[in-house]
């Protein structure tokens, strides 16, 4: 028997039952449609008439999505190293250490540009 089988089996029941609970969950759910439900959402702001070419959106929100973007970088990043440090020595103390001065930078461009103020 090929070592693959029971991962394969594995994926297509987990498939099967994703399809089913998302099958039954639109037969058996409640459809009850209203304003607040039918209106567009934009992160947070209240809804306004579209301005042509979809109008501006604050700054505010690209900055929150670039801090998560770094913060996950750092961790896929800080957590191998944390792992294997013992056997990296030196080399990977520098490597580390430039990483994380490299990594400063989107922290101090967000930081001036008040990405870190919650209003």
């Amino acid at each position: 028997m090929n070592p693959y089988v029971p991962i394969i089996v594995m994926m297509v029941i987990a498939g099967l039952l994703a399809g089913a609970g998302l099958f039954v969950s639109s037969i058996l759910g409640p459809k009850r449609a209203n304003a607040a439900k039918l209106d567009r959402y934009e992160s947070g702001l209240k809804p306004t008439p579209g301005a042509a070419g979809g109008g501006r959106i604050p700054i505010k929100y690209y900055l929150v999505a670039m801090t998560f973007i770094v913060f996950d970088i750092e961790v896929v990043f800080l957590y191998p190293w944390a792992v294997a440090h013992d056997a990296l020595g030196w080399f990977g103390l520098i490597a580390i250490m430039t990483f994380l001065a490299l990594i400063t930078i989107p922290f101090v461009y967000e930081w001036r540009r008040g990405g870190f103020e919650w209003d």
